[in-house]
């Protein structure tokens, strides 16, 4: 006898992707027909020695009280002043990245709005020991103002300068000439490939475009892959209007798509990225990049920008002297991962940084975070963001996250749990970066792929993990030793209480 129970659920389809119906089909078979036994082999996460970061669900399998918990970087200050007469209220597209002991930070320098690629837009430059305290080194390369005691360099190479995009080539073998890269360039002119040895004296790879088939009315971005073994390219086309993005209507989305290279001249056929079934947004900029201590994960720290959703009153934007055409609008942070390919994960919908209380950041493109998260203290990471855009007050503000802190599974005072997926790892123990509260704890269960715990290991002899450490080793009576598990098909269960985990790996 064969028992067959169908239910089903209507999803509104209007602005989701992916939406339409969805059929739910359970099977409860009696013993006369035999199902296949899905082997636990099946699924398993390659996880070997990895940084394995809680930003979505990649290696969770279940949650029991427990969340998946955004984290709130916390604001440290004013990093730049956007002072010099070069610079001014539409300085845009920054750009940080750590190199070695020093701190670079490259952004668009424009006083007076004006159409995209104009011959008013700089690049300038700046630098930093520490990530906090940067300066403005007069570098003498272009007479800007009259005067070549400026931090520019670019200068008078129209449109290049409305978006130049940097990034430090991490490709094997890379020569020393081209150790710097970026792209640049709009829908007219098309990406060009740029190059440099020391980050300051750049020069064009080719006269020619290297990439037309996109909008790129936005900071387009790109880096060595070193998991996917290529050059990877996120940049700005729209839902609709044409290929090359000079036509396109008011109900079209701002989104992104993506092409890879071998050689950096060289690029595939572009595919859009696609975001789950969530629905559409404006994502003005993407500022896609390799997460610092994990290349296989990449961090997006896009613009969500609401188009036409006004909150300053016009005598608040009078006061605040912001430029008509940017009152009207307002902006933010939003927090998506990938893991490679052409799918975005958005496991958070939420805001990552809100406007906030300062009103001069509900004006038009305040929201626009820099390219690169980097490491600026001992357990602490930074993120900058541009305030107060099209302001007189425009500037780069600096906020601060933990290590890996993006997001954490959390659990109450009340407790909860979280069970991973059945993974393989390589290593002999087992570190995690967590927080707990004084009355709280961690504790680890290793169990084999089925779920059962693994003897010797199990939570009757885990040692209690309390604390607030980015990297503590997970303990069990006889000590931390898991080698023997090495290679082997695996579960981890976390039993926790007033507690936060935000990665795990092992060494």
């Amino acid at each position: 006898m064969i028992r067959l129970t169908f239910s089903w659920r209507l999803t509104a389809t209007g602005g989701t992707r992916g939406g339409s119906v969805r059929w739910l089909c359970i099977l409860a078979l009696l013993p006369l027909v035999a199902l296949p036994v899905r082997s636990a082999e099946t699924h398993v996460v390659k996880l070997g020695s990895h940084l394995e970061l809680f930003v979505d669900h990649h290696l969770i399998d279940r949650l029991d009280g427990a969340t998946l918990q955004l984290q709130k970087p916390v604001l440290a200050g004013v990093a730049l002043e956007f002072d010099a007469p070069w610079e001014g209220a539409f300085c845009g597209y920054p750009t940080v990245i750590h190199d070695g002991k020093l701190y670079r930070l490259y952004y668009r320098g424009l006083p007076k709005a004006g159409a995209d690629g104009s011959e008013n837009e700089s690049t300038c430059y700046a630098e930093s020991s520490d990530g906090v305290h940067w300066t403005k080194p007069d570098l003498g390369l272009f007479e800007v103002n009259g005067t070549r005691d400026n931090n520019c360099v670019l200068h008078g190479t129209a449109p290049f300068s409305h978006n130049f995009s940097p990034f430090l080539d991490a490709r094997p073998g890379v020569s020393a000439e081209e150790r710097f890269k970026a792209i640049a360039g709009t829908a007219k002119s098309g990406l060009v490939a740029w190059a440099s040895g020391d980050g300051i004296h750049w020069r064009k790879m080719s006269e020619e475009p290297v990439f037309r088939d996109g909008a790129f009315d936005s900071q387009n971005v790109a880096f060595w892959s070193v998991n996917e073994g290529c050059y990877v390219l996120y940049f700005r086309v729209f839902t609709g209007g044409t290929a090359n993005g000079e036509r396109w209507e008011p109900t079209d989305f701002r989104t992104i798509a993506r092409t890879t290279s071998k050689d950096f001249r060289h690029w595939t056929k572009p595919a859009r990225m696609t975001f789950g079934d969530t629905p559409w947004e404006h994502l003005y900029t993407n500022q896609t990049h390799p997460y610092f201590r994990e290349s296989s994960i990449y961090i997006a720290l896009a613009m969500r920008f609401m188009p036409g959703r006004q909150v300053l009153t016009e005598e608040q934007a009078r006061l605040l002297h912001v430029n008509k055409n940017y009152a009207g609008d307002t902006a933010e942070t939003v927090l998506l991962t990938s893991r490679g390919g052409t799918s975005y994960d958005r496991t958070f919908m939420e805001g990552f940084i809100r406007p906030g209380n300062d009103l001069g950041n509900w004006a038009s493109r305040a929201g626009l975070t820099a390219l690169g998260v980097v490491p600026t203290g001992r357990g602490e990471m930074s993120i900058y963001k541009q305030a107060h855009y099209a302001q007189p007050t425009a500037k780069l503000l600096r906020y601060t996250l933990r290590t890996d802190g993006f997001a954490s599974v959390h659990a109450p005072f009340a407790g909860g749990e979280m069970i991973t997926r059945p993974f393989t790892f390589s290593g002999g123990e087992l570190i995690i970066n967590f927080a707990s509260g004084a009355a709280g704890d961690i504790r680890v269960e290793l169990q084999d792929a089925d779920g059962q715990p693994v003897p010797g290991r199990s939570l009757a002899y885990a040692r209690e993990t309390i604390g607030d450490e980015i990297e503590r080793v997970v303990r069990w009576r006889d000590g931390s030793d898991v080698s023997s598990f090495s290679g082997k098909v695996v579960r981890l269960r976390f039993v926790m209480k007033d507690a936060d985990l935000y990665s795990l790996r092992f060494r």
